[in-house]
């Protein structure tokens, strides 16, 4: 006969945050502990309030199953010692062993325990290994460091199982069936039949300890007492959540504050009344053409009682409390405008952003000169190179700010407010306030002009700066952010259509670093260094990017300056394979394959330089490739192109020769040849004009002709001259395909 048990762990107030963690936690120590004693499971539900953990197990069976456990001892024969402490250790005699192929086991047989029993054991030692983010010890026993620890005091256990207490106690508390209700509504205490009448009796004293019921209950009542002032509630999950984790009778309530305080930013005014009081905050219906409507001066508390007056006397002491807040909010916004934002960017020379990488001034140098650079260059277009650079000047100067200080999750808003505030250009401004985005897979991706260069220039520089100094994320670790940098860095090249080299990007990006009057050990002349490290960029360009970072005066030492350049080239090579890493696991997650991905950006040369490092074309032709090869003349080309590289390598054949047609070809070799002819020049035109969809069919045309090649000839003839001509053919046939992309990477 089975039974349904019910835990309920009272407490002092369990902090909002922590009690997802501790449901799971709860279910999954209590799984555990019955698995290890063979107790079989029904379905277990986890609930949390305030000041409960409950736990409800059903179908749990009377008693656990006798079991047969079998130990293995020494062989028949073994010295006599070894025998002995095998009987030691099991409590058998020598007759109770059991022999098997020469080998002595010993049989014990476990009888079934109640599972009350079990429970008494299991449920204490749960108690002692929870795992509290943090916890506390309480009382006089608080003494001991043996005391127990939970994360409020622990005030009284319920244990029932089928209705019935199982008996056990820890530290003092010994289980029961008494639970308290809501600390207002109801004083005093109830007492539990079970399971089943939990819910329903906790209800009835005010007390919902459901939390998801909970969480509904807010969202619903929240958004009613907005609708029905005529406002729209703004929807915040997380908030949800938290309330549900502060009451144990939920009661939204609508204030409103002063009218005034709207001349505050509405992220102001959001992030105070959620952050210090956990409020939620309204709007007014949008109108026509708007998405939304304007911030109204409404907030929605949430009680943990239902008063008499309606809530009125709770709405005015949280309108009071906010007012204080919003008057804080007000004066630091009227504060930071007494400055300039170019005043307060001063301050960023006191700050440092990183002990290897100079202050945060240094950085906004550094980010400044590489947004002018992609504005000047065309890398992004239709940019301004003044606006970029003014731009990126300003992008920080709102960190030192008294609101950013504050709230530092307004950094970048802020900015964007103070600048529009101090009458700069709007590209100004929406360059300084969506910099920093995106932040992170599914965040707005930035079109403007001048923030795209801003927000590209400013992920360079602290890729580059990390990785030339030897700062790389290592497996789960990643201090820096630095992987989702490069996932920004790829999802504003590639969203924006920008057309350039990411490597030699990379390598501006870092020569910036090598220069630095703090890191580098010689001076070097800009133009030969650089000229000599990739050889892309003029001496104008050169002398341009880098004036005020060398002296014209200065010498140098050509072996240094080329010593230089290798770290700057290992650094580039570093970066860009990490960039690649971090592109194919995004690609993936939207169903490209990974072997697809490695056959386009394996092509290219041995330098750091060498091959397509264009995201745009390389994200073009993956897709391409992908879309080919799901089709029947794909698969076929690739099949018949992993018998030719196999021949190929067996024999030795690394690289295209010119075919030396020293005999009449066959009827196959003589197509495969034509093929060759007219496939392989129309898939290079193709790739040329980016038209990948083109190159894939011009490789299609090719499937025939090697499928026939392979049927009709011998590779390895005996007559040399046939046999290194086909090889040969094969070559080509090989290169032709590399031309689009690296078969040998794909799969299958």
């Amino acid at each position: 006969m089975s039974s349904d048990f019910l835990l309920e762990l009272r407490s002092e107030e369990i902090p909002a945050r922590m009690q997802a963690g501790a449901r799971a936690d709860l279910e999954k120590l209590f799984r555990k502990a019955m698995d290890d004693a063979g107790v079989a499971l029904g379905e277990v539900t986890v609930w949390s309030t305030p000041r409960r953990l409950a736990l409800i197990a059903r179908d749990l069976p009377a008693a656990t199953a006798a079991v047969s456990e079998e130990i293995k001892g020494p062989r028949v024969g073994a010295p006599p010692q070894a025998l002995e402490g095998f009987l030691r250790k099991t409590g058998l005699a020598e007759t109770d062993l059991v022999e098997r192929d020469g080998v002595l086991f010993a049989v014990i047989d476990k009888p079934g325990r109640p599972t009350a029993d079990v429970l008494a054991e299991a449920i204490p030692a749960i108690i002692r290994a929870f795992p509290w983010p943090k916890s506390q010890r309480w009382g006089a026993a608080s003494i001991s460091t043996e005391s127990l620890r939970w994360v409020r005091p622990l005030s009284a256990i319920v244990a029932l199982l089928g209705g019935e207490v199982v008996p056990f106690e820890i530290d003092g508390i010994a289980s029961g069936r008494l639970t308290r209700c809501h600390r207002f509504h109801s004083d005093g205490e109830i007492e539990l039949a079970g399971a089943d009448d939990y819910a329903a009796r906790l209800r009835a004293a005010h007390v919902i300890v459901n939390h998801e019921e909970r969480q509904d209950l807010i969202r619903q009542q929240a958004a009613a007492v907005a609708h029905a002032e005529g406002l729209v509630l703004v929807a915040d999950e997380g908030l949800v959540i938290e309330n549900a984790g502060l009451t144990e009778w939920p009661v939204p309530l609508l204030g409103r504050f002063d009218e005034a305080f709207l001349d505050v930013p509405p992220e102001v005014i959001q992030l105070t009344a959620r952050t210090n009081q956990k409020y939620f905050i309204c709007r007014e219906p949008a109108g026509e053409g708007e998405e939304q409507g304007r911030l109204a001066n409404a907030f929605v508390c949430t009680a943990n009682i239902v008063a008499l007056d309606g809530g009125a006397q709770i709405v005015a002491g949280n309108r009071k409390v906010l007012a204080a807040r919003l008057s804080d909010a007000r004066f630091f916004w009227e504060q930071d405008q007494k400055k300039t934002l170019s005043e307060h960017a001063e301050k960023l020379a006191r700050i440092t952003f990183h002990e290897k990488l100079g202050t945060v001034a240094d950085k906004v140098e550094r980010v400044a000169k590489l947004a002018e650079w992609l504005a000047s260059e065309g890398i992004v277009p239709n940019c301004d190179p003044a606006l970029a650079r003014q731009a990126a000047q300003l992008c920080k100067a709102d960190l030192v700010t008294e609101m950013v200080g504050e709230f530092p999750e307004l950094q970048g808003l802020m900015g964007g407010y103070y600048a529009r505030a101090e009458g700069l250009p709007d590209a100004v401004a929406d360059a300084i306030r969506d910099h920093y985005k995106p932040v992170g897979q599914g965040d707005d991706v930035p079109t403007a002009p001048v923030t795209v260069a801003v927000a590209l220039a400013d992920k360079l520089d602290t890729l580059a700066g990390f990785f030339f100094n030897d700062m790389k994320p290592t497996g789960s670790k990643d201090p820096y952010a630095l992987r989702r940098a490069a996932i920004g860095l790829c999802a504003l090249s590639l969203e924006n259509y920008l057309r350039y080299s990411t490597k030699f990007a990379l390598g501006v990006a870092t020569l910036h670093h090598a220069f630095d009057e703090r890191a580098r050990e010689a001076r070097y002349d800009t133009r030969e260094f650089f000229i000599s490290l990739v050889g892309k960029v003029s001496v104008e360009s050169a002398s341009r990017m880098f004036e005020g970072y060398t002296s014209d005066k200065a010498e140098f030492s050509k072996d240094a300056s080329f010593e230089r350049a290798y770290d700057v080239l290992k650094c580039v090579s570093s970066l860009w394979e990490f960039l690649v890493e971090r592109l194919k696991v995004q690609q993936r997650e939207l169903g490209i394959m990974h072997d697809t991905i490695d056959a386009v950006f394996s092509l290219g040369g041995s330098s750091p330089f060498d091959g397509e490092d264009d995201l745009v074309r390389l994200l073009a032709r993956v897709h391409a490739l992908q879309a080919f090869v799901g089709t029947e003349d794909g698969t076929n080309l690739l099949a018949g192109y992993k018998r030719a590289a196999n021949i190929l390598k067996k024999e030795g054949v690394e690289a295209a020769a010119q075919i030396a047609l020293s005999y009449m070809p066959e009827s196959a070799e003589k197509a495969l040849i034509d093929a060759l002819d007219t496939a392989g020049p129309k898939a290079a035109a193709a790739v040329e004009q980016e038209d990948f969809a083109a190159a894939m069919a011009a490789l299609a045309s090719l499937r025939a002709p090697i499928d026939a090649f392979f049927d009709q000839v011998t590779v390895n003839d005996a007559d040399p001259a046939k046999r290194q001509f086909r090889l040969d053919l094969l070559a080509r046939f090989r290169a032709a395909v590399h031309g689009v992309a690296d078969f040998s990477r794909i799969e299958g």
